[in-house]
């Protein structure tokens, strides 16, 4: 085995790592994967014999790549809808190893809050609150000093909390939770649905690219909810089947082998408190035709 390929080796070992890292900066898989493989060229470019902390090393680059693709982003103009991407895997039951991976996924609703925060506040809060990455490497990542980095992740902090409601730890009563939403649904069954849905639940739709008109304001209070769910919602139910959305219970509707939309669901003293669903703008209004 040569230099080049033990370098490859001591990469690939840190890849699931500097995935979950990029993910959570970016909102997509597939932005993730681009910010993962520049970190690894940079790599091959460099001296590595020099870099003593390679976890430290690649974290760093991973997070400025991450936030220059979020500061070109804002200066795009785009919709943060157009860069949230669900992990979609079979349920629990069908793929345990899948599922078990997935455990320390972030939630959806989570991603969508963060879509919120400015770019360097982002990777402040990422970084530092869910990865511990102090703030004297936070602050050379963004061009900060370490007191400043603190702020940003403060900042970030404030906004975020109480954004996201707390779920339940136990997946099998949520996937209950959700199968009775499902069920309720697919029936047409208003007075289910209030079972099922907490009287302060919020719906949010989120299309990539779409009018307006598409999404709508989010829907608040279980009743107007159930409403939404039976009239605009109606497409989705009968195409939805369970699956595992960013490590937690929700749903995937596809159509000849199409994805149409997904929908992450938090459960809360087992009523579901949030539901985001993210659907292909095009493809969902092809399935009403």
């Amino acid at each position: 085995m040569n230099d080049q390929d033990l370098l490859a080796e001591r990469f690939e070992a840190h890849r699931t790592y500097l995935h979950s890292v990029a993910y959570r900066m970016l909102g997509s898989t597939g932005e993730a994967d681009d910010a993962v493989q520049e970190a690894w060229l940079r790599l091959s470019r460099s001296d590595s014999e020099a870099v003593d902390n390679l976890r430290a090393w690649l974290t760093t680059v991973v997070g400025r790549v991450a936030l220059d693709m979020l500061r070109a982003r804002k200066a795009r103009r785009e919709s943060p809808d157009d860069h949230l991407e669900p992990i979609v895997s079979e349920s629990a039951e069908d793929n345990p190893a899948e599922e078990l991976e997935l455990a320390d996924s972030i939630g959806l609703a989570m991603l969508v809050v963060l879509e919120n925060l400015s770019p360097a506040e982002r990777v402040a809060f990422v970084l530092h609150d869910m990865f511990g990455v102090p703030f004297g490497e936070i602050g050379e990542i963004a061009g900060r000093t370490p007191d400043a980095a603190r702020q940003l992740a403060s900042r970030a902090r404030r906004r975020v909390r109480g954004s996201v409601p707390p779920s339940d730890t136990d997946v099998a009563s949520q996937r209950r939770v959700v199968d009775a939403f499902l069920a309720a649904a697919r029936a047409g069954d208003f007075a289910a649905l209030l079972e099922v849905l907490d009287p302060d639940v919020v719906f949010r739709v989120h299309a990539a690219e779409a009018d307006p008109r598409a999404t709508g304001l989010p829907a608040d209070g279980a009743e107007q909810v159930a409403k939404r769910i039976l009239t605009r919602g109606r497409p989705f139910a009968p195409l939805a089947r369970p699956a595992t959305v960013n490590g937690s219970p929700g749903l995937v509707a596809e159509r000849d082998g199409k994805r149409l939309g997904v929908m992450a669901c938090t459960v809360s003293n087992g009523r579901i408190v949030s539901m985001d669903l993210v659907i292909d703008p095009d493809r969902f209004r092809d399935s009403d035709d």
